[in-house]
């Protein structure tokens, strides 16, 4: 098995739950940790929420023990704010903290955080330098997450990687695309190689991954040390699973046959919605899980309808009657009462 330190934490293996808005929650961070996922992100954070006190900043950084290790990411530009935070955080056993430095949103990158912060790499290098300083005070880490750049063929990712090392960042992520191709186009794995050859620290790529033999891939071709799921792991925490059978040697026979059927789904999905219940209450969880059911679902014959049939059920009772209707099944024991 592949692993790799951060800090003082070890990563049991290659494979990643990338930090996704109005995903990466507890309930789902559990699931992935479950199915073999070796450090989970939470969402995306204000550091200044935390500066001004929000409840919902710190109910979005809450990490259960059966999620660790896990890595709290903060976004923005100012250099003391950003060290409260870590200050803030500081007491949290087992988390890294990560700073975005990558997210293409315009009301982010406005303000001049997330990936505006590769426009100014001496500020983003204060950040680091500030956060790290902190961070050392508890034993703590922090990495950053960046682009391959912020414009179209900018190739500034490799000076900035070196800057934000020489900070004292612990690791990098580097996503294959620019702030100007968002999520279009194709992800340059070429310069996560790059960043990868320049640092002493660890790379972790992003972009494209869809699928384990995706993220064996990756590693093979860039040697980075770490691969990010993302939009592959939405409705499918299973591709952790998959990505270790392949790095273990399997075949794709093999890995077919693990593959989870569609009762399997259905299970997986219902102990989703439970958990998420239990975190947010029942309205929320049916507000939430909706989006959730074309991507546990994709490819089975029937999807269309159940996707409509959910985004016009109010209840939890009627929603999960309606995926165990769908799919043939009762709630296996694994799924909390």
């Amino acid at each position: 098995m592949q692993n790799f330190n951060i800090g003082n934490i070890t990563i049991d293996n290659p494979f990643i739950l990338a930090p996704m808005a109005g995903i990466t929650d507890g309930s789902f961070r559990k699931l992935c940790r479950e199915q073999g996922a070796a450090l989970v992100y939470t969402e995306m954070v204000s550091a200044k929420g935390l500066w001004y006190g929000s409840a919902k900043t710190r109910e979005l950084l809450r990490v259960d023990d059966s999620e660790k290790p896990a890595a709290y990411q903060l976004f923005g530009s100012e250099p003391d704010i950003m060290r409260a935070a870590v200050k803030e955080l500081s007491s949290e056993e087992k988390i890294l903290i990560d700073i975005n430095m990558g997210c293409p949103v315009p009301k982010v990158v406005k303000n001049g955080e997330g990936s505006a912060l590769m426009k100014t790499p001496a500020l983003a290098a204060r950040v680091v330098e500030a956060m790290s300083r902190e961070a050392a005070r508890s034993q703590k880490a922090v990495t950053v997450k960046i682009r391959a750049g912020f414009g179209e063929g900018d190739s500034g990712a490799v000076a900035f990687a070196k800057e934000i090392e020489a900070a004292g960042a612990a690791a990098i992520a580097i996503h294959g695309r620019t702030r100007e191709q968002y999520y279009s186009g194709k992800a340059d794995w070429n310069v996560i190689a790059d960043v990868k050859s320049a640092v002493n620290i660890p790379v972790i790529g992003s972009g494209d991954v869809m699928s384990g033999a995706d993220a064996v891939r990756m590693l093979d071709q860039t040697g980075c040390d770490g691969v990010m799921f993302a939009r592959g792991a939405l409705g499918n925490p299973w591709v952790f699973r998959e990505a270790l059978l392949y790095l273990a040697g399997a075949s794709d026979a093999d890995v077919r046959a693990a593959a989870p059927s569609r009762a399997q789904k259905g299970d997986m999905f219902i102990r989703h919605a439970k958990l998420l219940a239990g975190e947010k209450g029942e309205h929320a969880a049916v507000r939430e899980m909706r989006k959730h059911v074309g991507w546990y679902f994709k490819g089975e014959s029937g999807v269309t309808a159940l996707k409509n049939a959910a985004n016009n059920i109010d209840t939890f009772a009627a929603l999960i009657t309606e995926i165990r209707n769908f799919t043939f099944i009762n709630c296996t024991p694994s799924c909390p009462a």
